[in-house]
């Protein structure tokens, strides 16, 4: 399921981004492909998408720097809910 998650995530960023393909540890951020509205979207488009609220505790750069982050994130998540890794 990892690599639907960032298929997934991928799709919903290059939608955006219209730019090259984003490698899955490239930070999204340092390399000013994300500002602060995106950031925003992003965060919503995880909740829609994997039926999770994010919390504030949550909002950490770190979870959403790179495809790989938000996937782990996403994991992660699912793995303290008890549902598929």
């Amino acid at each position: 399921m990892a690599d639907h998650d960032k298929e997934l995530i991928r799709n919903f960023i290059a939608g955006h981004v219209h730019g090259p393909a984003v490698d899955d540890d490239e930070d999204l951020f340092a390399g000013g492909l994300v500002n602060s509205l995106f950031a925003v979207q992003l965060v919503m488009w995880v909740e829609r998408t994997y039926d999770m609220r994010v919390s504030g505790a949550d909002l950490d750069f770190a979870n959403f720097r790179s495809v790989n982050a938000i996937a782990g994130f996403v994991r992660r998540r699912r793995a303290l809910a008890g549902g598929a890794a």
